[in-house]
């Protein structure tokens, strides 16, 4: 399998699909995934032409297993350091929730000429926990609440958010869809304890208000207006007053994983953006 060593000698995992002289897009995956969760638009984009890529992030999937450095700072220089190995010129970063913090991250601190174009769907950014400046956050107690379900039961903690509020499961009506609760379960329990742990404050505390800022490219913002993980009011909303060139699109009634429940209409929506 391909990975990339670090400089602190963490191997990571990435996947590397089509043409090299196609317009690369990379894809950034979610708190506590890996990049299987983007099985579908990778399909989906390769067959459009394009050359897909996506890694597993450290302390996730089949990554090492990381006790340290499992910070956004960290992540953005593990990004880096995959676009050199790859030479990504022009590239499209599109990243789900934390990988969409990882997006922001990365591309303000990438070499000239790596990127052309981001997406943010269902994204962290600008910062998801309540602080003085940003009083209509989410309480420290939630995300205490995550390390304390994952320290007593991770596995069960694992089962408990995909049949709930991450695709919407829990709202009355809905269509539950085993397949992709155990496939979430199955992404979750191949990273590390450890990793995940620490993920929670990077994804919840780090503050990128000034990685948005900063980004000087087109950025598509891509939002579920029933999103229960990342509320769409403390983050999507705000994320586009800060951004240059931004656009954002809320979805009425989709919830956190809309890229996996209603792939087609986040894919053909993603399509139009590159190419546009």
């Amino acid at each position: 399998m391909p990975f990339i060593t670090t400089d602190d000698g963490t191997e990571i995992f990435y996947k590397d699909w089509g043409p090299r002289d196609a317009t690369p897009l990379v894809f950034h995956h979610g708190w506590p995934l890996s990049s299987d969760d983007w099985d579908n638009q990778m399909l989906f984009f390769l067959h459009k032409g394009y050359r897909v890529i996506a890694h597993d992030r450290r302390g996730h999937g089949r990554s090492t297993q990381t006790w340290q450095g499992n910070e956004m700072d960290t992540y953005a220089a593990d990004v880096k350091a995959l676009a050199a190995a790859l030479d990504l010129k022009g590239a499209i970063h599109i990243g789900h929730s934390t990988g969409g913090g990882e997006v922001a991250h990365y591309v303000a601190r990438a070499e000239p000429g790596r990127v052309a174009k981001a997406v943010l769907i269902g994204a962290v950014p600008p910062i998801m926990v309540q602080t003085p400046d940003n009083p209509e956050g989410l309480p420290m107690s939630v995300f205490d609440g995550f390390r304390e379900a994952l320290v007593a039961n991770r596995a069960q903690f694992f089962l408990d958010i995909p049949t709930g509020p991450f695709f919407g499961f829990n709202r009355e009506g809905a269509k539950v869809d085993q397949g992709v609760i155990h496939n979430w379960w199955r992404q979750g329990m191949m990273g590390g304890t450890k990793a995940h742990y620490d993920c929670i404050k990077a994804f919840s505390e780090t503050d990128f208000t000034e990685d948005l800022k900063a980004l000087d490219i087109p950025v598509l913002v891509m939002h579920g207006e029933d999103d229960q993980i990342v509320p769409i009011h403390d983050s999507a909303m705000k994320a586009i007053k800060l951004l240059k060139h931004g656009t954002l699109k809320v979805y009425p009634g989709l919830p956190h994983g809309m890229a996996t429940t209603h792939a087609d209409v986040i894919n053909a929506d993603l399509l139009a953006f590159i190419e546009g």
